[in-house]
């Protein structure tokens, strides 16, 4: 079957608009990152995407700039916040190292637990499922 180029040309426009009716890609995403931050390392804006995307239900909203700088601030301070977290209970399983596991204190236990309840809150933050509580 032969087709016209103004056919081909017609075609490609109705799947770009078909695209643009569809849902936020990444490298949408991404692109949005670059323009507000530029000189972004493209590892800093790959992580910026997962976070992102992994901060809302629908990601579509995020195409609203405020939506987007308001999403991109609190997943800031919940990424901080956990960074702080754990940089905290890496000294305390640091020096919890040093000590005879036999021998643990029921504290030195409950350091044990927050550290995991730590490590599971940043891992949310990158998979995106929600934590099991238990």
């Amino acid at each position: 079957m032969y087709v016209l180029p103004n056919q081909v040309e017609n075609t490609v426009a109705y799947h770009r608009l078909d695209l643009q009716a569809c849902a936020m890609n990444c490298q949408e995403l991404a692109h949005k990152i670059e323009t507000m931050q530029p000189g972004a390392e493209t590892k800093d804006v790959a992580r910026l995407c997962l976070l992102l995307a992994n901060a809302t239900n629908n990601v579509d909203v995020l195409r609203d700039e405020r939506k987007l700088t308001a999403t991109w601030r609190e997943m800031g301070l919940r990424l901080q916040a956990a960074t702080d977290q754990h940089a905290a209970m890496t000294e305390e399983l640091e020096s919890l190292a040093k000590a005879d596991p036999r021998k643990f204190t029921p504290e030195q236990i409950w350091v044990l637990i927050r550290a995991i309840k730590v490590q599971s809150q940043i891992l949310q933050l990158y998979v995106g499922d929600p934590l099991v509580e238990a």
